[in-house]
């Protein structure tokens, strides 16, 4: 029986958090995972840090046993996936989800953080609300990861219509089923905030996502980048609406306030 799960991380100038991303996987207490990092033609030495690293542990593995975490096969457990051309993250993660051996699909971003129970927990909890879709919880960090004790709390369920008055639902967070729900379904399109985008596009084909209220990923979020993103975000969950959901003018209005007023309790 398949229950691996893939773990699809998009690489783009990523190179000072490559190293403790694929040390911060090895620690996670369900066992049973594969790295995939998708180079996205990164400028910096993204791709040979993961290179190395995998080659390092692999060698430690089959000559000393010495790491706990490490196994004969990680040559094929960490895998490095070398994109032609620069397409940015949502193909990347596409490219990620077409290469995946898992039963279930996890998306990360190279500068969060997982503690190390992330997969045990919310894999328990999918199956036990024999989800297709799941999220948890997550606290804001700052540029070094550090919690800031601010947690972004999710409801436990969420269907497209409450969906689309807010965006609770971080990618680090997301947990799928394949046998429940189509790698199709969960591809990303080529727009700006092209994960909830997928979020919305899930729900809308009649799916519910459940959420664990328990904060098990960091996202490191700069506070210096707060402000400047907040005419950018503002910008992109209103083409949401008008031009990839087709909401009409009011229904588009609501909803947007009804996000901005969620988004800014979230930040007090």
């Amino acid at each position: 029986m398949n229950e691996k799960v893939s773990i699809i991380v998009p690489v783009y100038r990523a190179a000072p958090y490559i190293a403790e991303t694929i040390e911060m996987v090895r620690r996670q207490t369900y066992r049973d995972w594969e790295l995939l990092f998708i180079d996205d033609c990164s400028p910096d030495n993204s791709a040979e840090i993961i290179q190395h690293t995998i080659e390092k542990l692999a060698g430690q593995a089959a000559d000393e046993r010495q790491i706990p975490q490490a196994c004969p096969d990680m040559t094929q457990r960490i895998r490095l996936i070398r994109k032609a051309q620069n397409e940015g993250a949502a193909r990347a993660r596409n490219t990620g989800l077409e290469q995946a051996e898992g039963r279930y699909i996890a998306f990360l971003d190279a500068d969060d953080i997982w503690l190390p129970e992330k997969l045990e927990k919310e894999l328990a909890f999918l199956r036990e609300k024999q989800a297709a879709f799941v999220f948890t919880a997550y606290e804001f960090g700052d540029e070094h990861a550090r919690g800031t004790g601010r947690i972004v709390k999710v409801p436990e369920r969420l269907t497209y219509r409450k969906a689309l008055s807010r965006t609770v639902i971080f990618t680090s967070t997301v947990l799928f089923d394949t046998e429940k729900i189509s790698k199709e379904l969960i591809r990303m399109p080529v727009v700006e905030s092209e994960d909830t985008a997928t979020w919305w596009k899930i729900l809308r084909n009649g799916h519910t996502a459940y959420g664990l209220n328990e904060s098990l990923v960091i996202y490191r979020r700069p506070e210096k980048s707060l402000s400047s993103n907040k005419f950018v975000a503002i910008k992109r969950i209103w083409n949401l609406y008008r031009r990839v959901e087709g909401l009409t003018m009011p229904v588009s209005a609501f909803c947007f306030c009804m996000w901005a007023f969620r988004a800014t309790l979230r930040r007090l």
